[in-house]
């Protein structure tokens, strides 16, 4: 047998399968490519299931792949054990109607014996048992003995679904001697010791099964192989378990090193290796394919990895962030075949840097707060965690249901799962409700009915004047004949070139009359099924049905939306480029005098990358790139690789709007004819909205000049406050700036002083409740900064004890709470006391066990505040 590691493996059976007239395809993403049944990939025939099931034509009628897999079903067992992983990679040849069994098997054996040189009497097979066809192969042409032939049932070596291709299985073993096995003397392939271990599964697909259930052959049958890349190399290797491949190895020594733990002297410290050695493979290749963390599909995936790998970190007493330099190992290893992990390593490591920071940040809080269920259960007697207590560490907190369960599990105790989501339900529904209340209120489910049967022409994207007929009229969700002068109500006509509010663009508004009335459209919506309600107000005359007008749009609002839709489109290229092709559109607002663009991001932007957007975006507009529509099929537009959002609403034919060579979006919106038409394009601001979700507000054209207009003017006004002229502006401010720096420190120092002074007195008026030493005080106009200051010097005097104190600033209150470590173990707790005093002020707050803070409303009440302290020391010792 050969000693070859994994990432040799790999590049010998790619070559072994292009000497054999196999197109080697690169590892397809991780992100499943128009396919919404999956979630994530997790088997190398996935990304080719389309060539199998005929919906497309493959480049090559055989193919080999090494392609990346993440499974997360057995996540919770991930480290527990030392044969599961959510990462892998599996191997595969494919014959879409070209080779079948003969080829597909003498191939396999041709690779393994030959190439690997391992022993062909180490090697068995397996067949699915009504298969002759493959039976009489391994044996008579391959030379496999009968007995080292085992035929298996539908369970183990028939591949199906539901409806579709489908065929049996040909599994290939290596038997790794008798130490392994369970010592029956029957003991072969099938049976559940470790004796022998499957590296090879051969698929045949030659029926397709229909809905009664029956196999009926196919005219052109399909080959799908898949051996795992580190089980071969585990073989290869002669190793135990993946942990102990090479390759995989060095990223466990890496773990060892960072956190000063020897692998294999404590079975629980091993279990956190384990977890973050693989971990480290799934986070890397997942934000390598421009998924991000967020809290819904392969992004709380990803969340989860990243997450549950930091918290192991912990356990291994690894206090700081960590994971990047695991990572590095995975980087510079898994890049000799995967070169886009160097190409993308910042973005990367950054991302996963930002995600384990931002957990580190609620990580000690949660656990804390959970510690501290924990002992009432036990001190209860009670096995099961209240899912309100889970879902508020979840929602308050942002610690994970998963981690929770998982610690809870750690000490033999659960959660109330169920309590849990019914809380999580409770909590969609009022956000789902809060979003309704919001709706413009056209076009939901009580006016369906109302506009059944009608239907309008938009004729927006050529006219923004047009002839055309009143069809319908309505007012109060009443169909009326006529809307009189002063009317408001809904206009539907037979043709219109007024856009209705879609995608993110405002509806037009404009003017439709006739002889008889004019009416002023105030704003244009869409039913759900996209027909045009103009929302109108009479101005003079009768409308009427029936009625031929003239409808006219507001042609200078118009062209204002025509450039701020086309600078997001722009934008969010220009985003891909400087940020990352994680980059996606996560929604916008186009209006006539701004845009918002909506997009995953990880953190915040950059003033120096801004600036970079900012001018690649005025670079395309002065560049004056035609701007062209092409319509199509949402297939053929996806195979042209037209960025789409949400493209499950998308109909069958689409609209691509393509800006020169340099952007092709989906998109059913108004835009310039050229990109020079937008004139000029001015960054506003950018904000985080959501985790993951940054926003940029910009604007274009001439509200660039009138926003340039106002900063000169501001700057006028400024220069003549300052008593300067402004090129002296800047040189001025900074002279001012260093007179208050001065200032300030001088006020700190007399502050510092003061509370020097002061701290003596106060300690005059500690308190003893029930063996805790409390301090209550109420200042006046004393800051957070300056309070907590005060805070620190009486608890280092105090020693042991509780310190709340409050100050009034401006009508506004503050408190501030601080326990000693010692009573942090007794159960009392800065942030409870903290947020129960603020309450009664109308309040709140928390904080950590030893030093919280709150804010307080009523001024009247702060001495009344301060006097539950008392209780709260009470009922919290005694618990």
């Amino acid at each position: 047998m050969k000693k070859i590691g994994l990432h040799e493996i790999r590049r010998e059976y790619l070559e072994f399968f292009r000497e054999k007239q196999h197109l080697v395809a690169p590892s397809f993403s991780l992100v499943p490519k128009n396919d919404k049944s999956l979630l994530l990939i997790g088997a190398g025939m996935a990304p080719l299931k389309r060539y199998f099931t005929g919906e497309a034509t493959p480049p090559s009628k055989r193919m080999s792949t090494c392609q990346k897999c993440i499974r997360t079903g057995d996540i919770d067992n991930v480290g527990k054990t030392a044969r599961h992983a959510t990462f892998f990679e599996m191997l595969g040849n494919f014959s879409f109607g070209d080779y079948f069994k003969k080829d597909a098997i003498s191939w396999a054996w041709e690779f393994l014996t030959e190439r690997l040189e391992i022993n062909s009497n180490d090697l068995w097979v397996t067949v699915y048992l009504d298969d002759d066809e493959a039976y009489e192969l391994w044996n008579n042409m391959i030379g496999i003995p009968k007995e080292r032939i085992v035929r298996l049932g539908k369970k183990d070596n028939f591949w199906e679904l539901e409806v579709g291709p489908s065929g049996p299985c040909s599994e290939i073993y290596v038997d790794r001697g008798k130490e392994f096995g369970c010592g029956h003397e029957d003991c072969k392939p099938g049976c559940d010791c470790d004796r022998f271990l499957e590296v090879w599964n051969l698929v045949f697909t030659q029926f397709d099964k229909d809905e009664q259930g029956v196999y009926h052959p196919l005219p052109n049958p399909n080959i799908d192989t898949g051996m795992g890349l580190e089980r071969i190399a585990s073989i290869m290797e002669n190793t135990n378990n993946i942990f102990e491949i090479g390759a995989i190895n060095d990223i466990l020594k890496k773990v060892e090193q960072v956190s000063n733990y020897k692998y294999g002297t404590n079975n629980d410290k091993d279990t956190s290796v384990r977890v973050i050695v693989d971990h480290s493979r799934a986070m890397t290749f997942l934000v390598s394919d421009g998924v991000l963390p967020s809290n819904e599909g392969r992004g709380y995936v990803l969340r989860r990895l990243i997450r549950r790998a930091a918290r192991h970190g912990k356990l291994l007493g690894i206090e700081k962030g960590f994971l990047t330099d695991i990572v590095d190992v995975v980087i510079n290893s898994w890049a000799v075949e995967y070169k886009e992990l160097k190409d993308r390593e910042d973005q990367i490591k950054k991302i996963i840097r930002a995600e384990e920071d931002k957990f580190q940040e609620t990580i000690d809080q949660g656990i804390s707060i959970l510690e501290s269920y924990i002992e009432e259960m036990v001190h209860k007697g009670e096995n099961v965690l209240d899912g309100e207590k889970a879902f508020k560490l979840y929602d308050t907190f942002g610690f994970p249901l998963d981690l929770t369960k998982e610690i809870l599990i750690e000490r033999e105790l659960e959660v109330n799962e169920q309590e849990f989501n019914n809380h999580m339900d409770e909590q969609r529904t009022r956000a789902r409700q809060a979003r309704e209340e919001v709706d413009s209120g056209w076009g939901n489910s009580n006016n369906d009915d109302l506009f059944k049967g009608l239907e309008t022409v938009f004729r927006g994207y050529e006219a923004t004047n047009l002839e055309t007929e009143v069809i319908e009229l309505v007012r109060e969700n009443c169909k009326v004949d006529i809307l009189g002068n002063g009317e408001e109500g809904i206009i539907i006509l037979r043709e219109t070139p007024f856009y209705g509010e879609s995608g993110g663009q405002v509806g037009d508004i404009g003017i439709i009359e006739s002889n008889d009335f004019k009416a002023e459209v105030l704003d244009t919506k869409k039913t759900k099924e996209g027909l045009p309600l103009h929302i109108v107000k009479i101005v003079s005359g009768n409308a009427k049905v029936r009625v031929s007008v003239v409808a006219t749009v507001d042609e200078t609002r118009r062209n204002s939306i025509r450039r701020n839709h086309s600078a997001t489109h722009i934008l969010h290229k220009v985003l891909k480029e400087v940020l990352g092709e994680h980059v996606n559109q996560a929604g916008s607002l186009v209006m006539p005098n701004r845009l918002r663009f909506d997009f995953s991001h990880f953190e915040a932007i950059s003033k120096e990358d801004l600036d970079r957007i900012e001018k690649r975006v005025n670079t395309k507009i002065l560049e004056a790139l035609d701007v062209v529509t092409i319509e199509t099929s949402l297939k053929d537009a996806q195979d042209m690789g037209a960025i789409g959002l949400f493209e499950d609403k998308y109909k069958d034919n689409v609209r691509i709007m393509k800006i020169g060579d340099y952007s092709q979006e989906l998109c059913g919106g108004i835009h310039v004819k050229n990109s020079s038409n937008i004139g000029m394009f001015k960054i506003l601001s950018e904000s985080g909205i959501a985790s993951g979700v940054r926003r940029i507000e910009a604007i274009t054209g001439a509200s660039v000049y009138d926003y340039l207009r106002q900063i000169e003017d501001e700057t006028d006004e400024i220069s003549h406050l300052l008593k300067t002229n402004r090129t002296s502006i800047l040189e001025k401010v900074r002279s001012l700036t260093e007179e208050l720096r001065d200032k300030d420190k001088e006020i700190e120092k007399l502050k510092s002083k003061l509370s020097t002074n002061i701290a003596q007195e106060i300690l005059d008026t500690k308190e003893v409740v029930d063996g805790v030493n409390l301090i209550t005080y109420k200042a006046n106009d004393i800051d957070i900064d300056a309070l907590r200051n005060l805070g620190d010097e009486l608890k280092n005097k105090l020693n042991s004890g509780v310190i709340v104190l409050a100050s009034v600033v401006n009508g506004k209150i503050t408190f501030v709470s601080m326990v000693t470590k010692d009573l942090n173990a007794k159960g009392i707790l800065a942030g409870n006391i903290v947020k129960e005093v603020a309450k009664v002020t109308g309040g709140g707050g928390g904080g950590r066990p030893d030093m919280a803070q709150a804010g307080g409303k009523d001024v009247s009440k702060v001495d009344e505040a301060l006097s539950i302290v008392k209780e709260l020391i009470k009922v919290q010792i005694n618990k």
